[in-house]
C-alpha cells in the first residue's frame, strides 16, 4: 500500500486583507462615478416607511446597493436597497432608498459607508430622515419632528479604530445638526404653513422596542423621540465635514405610562407614510429655495 507523502509541502491560501475604510470609500465612489460622473450636491437617507419618493424627484440613475462594492444590503422592512441619483430644484441629490441598522447585524462602519461615499462624490450636506416613537406626550403620530440634537444610547461609534484618513480623530459634535439648516427648514415650514415639531432624538440599537421603564428613562434624559438609526450616520457626516439636517416621522406614542399601547411594525409604517405627506413637501421647499 502506497504511503502518504507527509513531506510534500501544503499549499497555503492567503486571505486578501480587507481594504481600509478610506479605500472602500474610494472604490465605491469610483463605481458610482462610472455611472454618474457629475458631483452630488446633497445626500438624502430615507427612513422606515419613507422609501417612496414623490414624482417631483426626477430620477436620473438607479443603482442597487448590491452592485456597489462593499455596500451592505438592506434587510429591514420597507427599505428597498437602492441608490437613486435624482434632480430636484436644480440640485443633484443622492437618495438612499433604505438604510442599514445595527440590529440587522451590520458593523457600525458598514452602516456609514454611504455617508463617506457621499463626501467623496462632492456632497456638502446630508439630509437624514427616520421613523421614531414619541417620548414627548405633546407629539402625535403622523407629525414631523425637526431633530435639534441627539443622544447616543447605542454604545457604538463609527469612529472607533479609524485613523485620520477620512476626518479628524476627535470631531466636534456640539452642533451635530447645522443651525443654519435648522433655521432654513423652519422658514420652509412657515412658507408652506405646515406645523413642525422640534426636539431631541435618542438613538438605540433595537430591534426590540423599549420597555415602558426605558421609555420613561429616555424622556427623563431629555429625549423627545426615539429610534434605531441616524446617530451613526450623523457622527460620520460630521466627521467628514458634511452639514446635517435631520427629521423624524413620528410613528407611535412611546411615553411608557399607564396608557401605553402595544406597538406594531404595521402601525409604525402606516404612520410614517402619513408623516411623509408633510415631510416631502418640506424637503422639496428646502432644496428648491436655496
Amino acid at each position: 500500500m502506497q504511503g502518504i507523502d507527509l513531506t510534500r509541502s501544503k499549499q497555503k491560501t492567503t486571505k486578501k486583507p480587507m481594504p481600509s475604510m478610506a479605500e472602500q470609500v474610494h472604490i465605491a465612489a469610483e463605481h458610482i462615478r462610472n455611472i454618474y460622473a457629475n458631483d452630488i450636491d446633497s445626500g438624502l437617507i430615507l427612513g422606515s416607511g419613507l422609501g417612496d419618493i414623490p414624482d417631483y424627484f426626477k430620477v436620473i440613475e438607479t443603482i442597487p446597493y448590491h452592485d456597489i462594492p462593499y455596500f451592505p444590503h438592506s434587510t429591514a422592512p420597507s427599505h428597498s436597497g437602492k441608490l437613486l441619483i435624482a434632480e430636484l430644484g436644480g440640485s443633484i441629490v443622492a437618495v438612499f432608498q433604505g438604510r442599514f441598522h445595527l440590529y440587522e447585524g451590520w458593523h457600525v462602519t458598514q452602516i456609514v459607508l454611504g455617508v463617506y461615499t457621499l463626501k467623496a462624490l462632492g456632497a456638502s450636506e446630508l439630509l437624514v430622515t427616520n421613523a421614531a416613537g414619541a417620548l414627548n406626550p405633546e407629539f402625535k403620530p403622523g407629525e414631523v419632528m425637526l431633530i435639534e440634537d441627539h443622544l447616543n444610547f447605542t454604545g457604538q461609534s463609527p469612529l472607533i479604530g479609524q485613523t485620520e484618513e477620512l476626518g479628524p480623530r476627535f470631531p466636534d459634535m456640539s452642533r451635530a445638526y447645522e443651525p443654519a439648516l435648522l433655521d432654513h427648514m423652519r422658514d420652509c415650514a412657515g412658507t408652506l404653513g405646515q406645523s413642525l415639531q422640534s426636539g431631541i432624538y435618542a438613538g438605540v440599537t433595537g430591534p426590540a422596542l423599549e420597555t415602558s421603564a426605558e421609555r420613561r428613562f429616555y424622556r427623563m434624559a431629555g429625549a423627545d423621540a426615539i429610534g434605531m438609526s441616524t446617530v451613526p450616520e450623523v457622527i460620520a457626516a460630521k466627521h467628514c465635514g458634511l452639514n446635517v439636517l435631520g427629521m423624524s416621522a413620528i410613528t407611535n406614542m412611546a411615553v411608557g405610562d399607564a396608557s401605553q399601547q402595544v406597538d406594531s411594525i404595521e402601525e409604525v409604517l402606516n404612520n410614517a407614510a402619513i408623516a411623509s405627506q408633510a415631510m416631502f413637501p418640506l424637503l422639496r421647499e428646502f432644496l428648491q429655495s436655496r
